[in-house]
């Protein structure tokens, strides 16, 4: 089961490198832009119990960034109270991560909004079962890709690694962001080239070392005009 939903689909070339910073700070954009956005996190696992609910800390800056109130099972079909690897939070759940489920979710979305933009769980081939991972995950949901490059040391083989992953499942990248997730990285300018020469997808945006995250700030580095041409990629 494949579907078209106008939006994007946000994967990291690890855990931590900003998925979360770059998809509010899209929502932001594009609901500045005068677009109906909502964001989505299919799974997500850690949460901390506030006001009586279990809360993921990124479901939360996802619904502040958007301008659509569309219910929360849609928007976060799957919660993980352990800050693990889904698919063992699954596990020890005794829940299984379905597909379907997320788009069934993704699609309902996209009926309310012109824009729906899903974070990805962790790096593009983290586990989501036994035989499911998030790649076939990005696979099901046809949906642009931009991939989060977290600046540090490391980061160009990752980068390359996730790009080959991406390929290697039929896909390919609408665009990618550098972000400074650390305030002073040796030679960035230099890995900064390394990657615009290895990615075959155009840079987005360079956000800046952030010490809180501020998607609304980070806005500010997405021109708009390479916002409208991602939207050409869009269904």
């Amino acid at each position: 089961m494949v579907m078209a939903t106008s939006g994007f689909f946000i994967v990291g070339t690890d855990t931590d490198v900003g998925k979360t910073l770059l998809a509010a700070a899209l929502l932001h954009a594009y609901a500045g832009l005068g677009y109906r956005v909502v964001g989505m996190k299919p799974v997500a696992a850690g949460a901390d119990f506030v006001d009586g609910d279990w809360v993921n800390q990124d479901v939360a800056l996802l619904a502040a960034a958007g301008n659509v109130d569309a219910a929360l099972e849609l928007r976060n079909p799957y919660l993980f109270r352990a800050a693990i690897a889904p698919h063992i939070a699954a596990e020890r759940k005794g829940v299984s991560i379905e597909i379907p489920r997320i788009l069934a979710a993704c699609k309902d979305l996209a009926a309310q909004a012109d824009l729906v933009v899903v974070e990805g769980v962790g790096g593009f081939l983290v586990p989501l079962s036994a035989r499911k991972d998030a790649g076939d995950l990005a696979v099901a949901l046809d949906l642009p890709l931009i991939l989060v490059v977290g600046m540090r040391l490391g980061c160009i083989n990752h980068a390359l690694l996730t790009q080959d992953a991406v390929t290697a499942r039929g896909l390919k990248l609408a665009g990618w962001v550098a972000n400074r997730v650390v305030p002073d990285m040796a030679a960035y300018d230099e890995n900064l080239a390394a990657l615009k020469r290895r990615l075959a997808a155009p840079l987005l945006a360079e956000l800046p070392y952030l010490a809180d995250v501020d998607p609304r700030r980070a806005a500010h580095f997405l021109p708009p005009r390479k916002l409208m041409e991602l939207l050409r990629q869009t269904p």
